[in-house]
């Protein structure tokens, strides 16, 4: 693999983080204002609409984009261009046709997917299915060929229009339900959080077809050069397509039935057997999926970025038969997650309190969620490792076995999910542990798979054991340098959010800097590793300079 390849693989992955943790960030700051007009309720009417608006989101369109890309990855690395073309309109055909499927699914089958008060916040999702099936394909489509700009671009647009609507109309419809109680006023507010999701889809989709407009000609002249003479017949390439596309779709439906199988089962038995007031479970359901998990998921999508970024390297490497390519970027791709995975981990363990109170600043609700937070954010390794591993398998053919290890996982984390719910009082914590179980056996399985397949081994010193060591020093000295700021602000700030705030960027600032010294200077990463990132001479002259390296 060619240095200039590798490096355009970081800058693209890199290009696809930064955007996904811009996207994050509006996020969650969009996400406090949210809950402080909607509530920890209205957050759980959200959650139980959103959880099944997810799950026919993923069998019809969200697994698309990775999917389109590998499929055209391979053709264009083949130099097939008109085929390429071809599995682009094959796959929009698909996409309309299950888009269309969902959002009526939707609308007319609400009242069977959610309960009675969420029913109205899940019809208001049903437009968003369609929509996003034509925006799956155009990322995808600009993905196999490597660029991963327009796909940053339309989801920080995307995000931008969500936060903008979801707190503009949540304010305005619980404004116009001021006479109708409390429970009326959140499920209101939860319908405003949907329309902003449809309405942050929307803006990213105008953006997409503009930038597809615009490659037209680049496209016209790739296929008009094609000297391959491959034009496979429509119906081919639509069966090629349905094959690669449905393993997808359904690893990706098995992720996102457990989220709403353990939502499920977790309010039958607190309500139905513990018998629990359903607005009390609502709320502690929604702060562990609306706080917790949505903080947590901030450094898991930066995995989801380098695995959408190395989909078309592996699938062209895969497709030309050289194995040892492919090994290399697997390997390569798994330890640049780790690297990141493991002290954001560390990170949340150790700040969770303070992480949580600038997020969510709800004080009635801030123990319960960074209690939850902290044990959670041991599932941040192991999705991260997951999705990475996940893509690899897809890359090369073997989309069966994310499927295999996310079943296996779907039925362990179950029955275990059960038995801590009706024989123990774990309580909401069971969420955290079945979550952590699941996790983990993917993690476990995938890896095996790889082995199998492709002969991938970990050093299991270089890429877990080092990096976890340095993300528990970092870890234990961000909190030092937290408790010690947090100690001297509050003797000239009356204000406890604003102490937490100040006290809180200092500390993460130092721990960044302190893991990246530790690694570093441990020889977990070495000059070649640091020249091999986005800006790598430059860093690697810094270091120089203050003789790290």
């Amino acid at each position: 693999m060619a240095k200039t390849d590798k490096n355009n693989v970081m800058v693209q992955a890199g290009i696809l983080a930064a955007a996904s943790m811009i996207v994050r960030i509006i996020g969650l700051l969009y996400r406090a204002p949210l809950t402080a007009i909607i509530g920890d309720e209205g957050n759980g009417y959200y959650g139980y609409a959103y959880n099944i608006y997810t799950i026919i989101l993923m069998v019809s369109s969200y697994s698309i984009p990775s999917a389109i890309s590998k499929l055209i990855a391979q053709k264009l690395a083949l130099g097939q261009y008109r085929n390429a073309q071809r599995v682009f309109r094959c796959a929009l055909c698909y996409s309309l046709l299950v888009g269309t499927g969902g959002s009526l699914l939707l609308l007319f089958g609400a009242g069977r997917l959610v309960p009675p008060l969420a029913v109205s916040v899940l019809r208001v999702f049903a437009p968003t299915v369609f929509l996003f099936a034509i925006l799956g394909c155009l990322r995808g489509y600009f993905q196999a060929r490597g660029s991963m700009v327009q796909t940053s671009v339309s989801q920080i647009l995307e995000q931008i229009a969500n936060a903008v609507v979801s707190i503009g109309a949540a304010w305005l419809l619980m404004r116009g339900a001021s006479n109708l109680g409390s429970t009326v006023q959140a499920q209101r507010g939860a319908m405003g959080s949907a329309l902003g999701t449809g309405s942050g889809v929307l803006i990213a989709l105008l953006f997409m077809l503009w930038c597809y407009l615009g490659y037209r000609k680049t496209a016209k002249r790739q296929v008009a050069e094609d000297v391959t003479g491959q034009a496979d017949p429509f119906g081919r390439v639509f069966k090629e397509t349905i094959l690669v596309i449905t393993p997808f779709i359904l690893s990706g439906f098995i992720l996102n039935l457990t989220t709403s199988l353990n939502q499920t089962i977790y309010a039958d038995v607190m309500i139905g057997a513990r018998h629990m007031d359903q607005t009390e479970v609502t709320t502690l359901y929604g702060i562990f999926s609306n706080k917790a998990v949505v903080i947590t998921n901030i450094p898991i999508s930066i995995a989801t970025a380098v695995a959408a970024a190395i989909i078309p390297g592996i699938s062209a490497a895969y497709a030309r038969k050289n194995l040892e390519e492919t090994r290399q970027r697997a390997e390569r791709a798994v330890r640049i997650t780790a690297v990141i995975a493991i002290p954001s981990a560390a990170g949340l363990i150790a700040l969770a309190k303070p992480l949580t109170m600038v997020m969510f600043p709800q004080m009635a609700s801030l123990a319960q969620a960074s209690g939850l937070l902290a044990f959670l954010a041991v599932t941040v390794v192991f999705y991260s490792i997951s999705t990475i591993t996940n893509a690899v398998l897809q890359s090369i053919g073997r989309m069966q076995m994310p499927l295999v290890s996310a079943a296996a996982a779907l039925a362990v984390q179950t029955i275990v999910l059960e038995i801590l719910l009706r024989a123990g009082n774990a309580g909401v914590y069971a969420l955290v542990i079945v979550s952590i179980l699941y996790a983990g056996i993917i993690f476990i399985l995938n890896n095996r798979f790889l082995s199998r397949y492709i002969g991938l081994k970990h050093d299991t010193g270089i890429v877990f054991i080092r990096p976890a060591i340095c993300a528990a020093i970092m870890g234990a000295d961000a909190r030092l340098v937290y408790e010690a700021l947090a100690m001297a602000l509050c003797r000239i700030l009356d204000r406890p959010y604003f102490v937490n705030f100040f006290a809180l960027i200092p500390s993460l600032l130092i721990a960044v800097v302190l893991y990246f010294f530790l690694m570093v200077r441990s020889g977990t990463m070495s000059q070649q590793d640091i020249l091999q990132l986005p800006k790598g001479a430059k860093i690697a002259a810094v270091m120089h300079k203050l003789q790290w390296l």
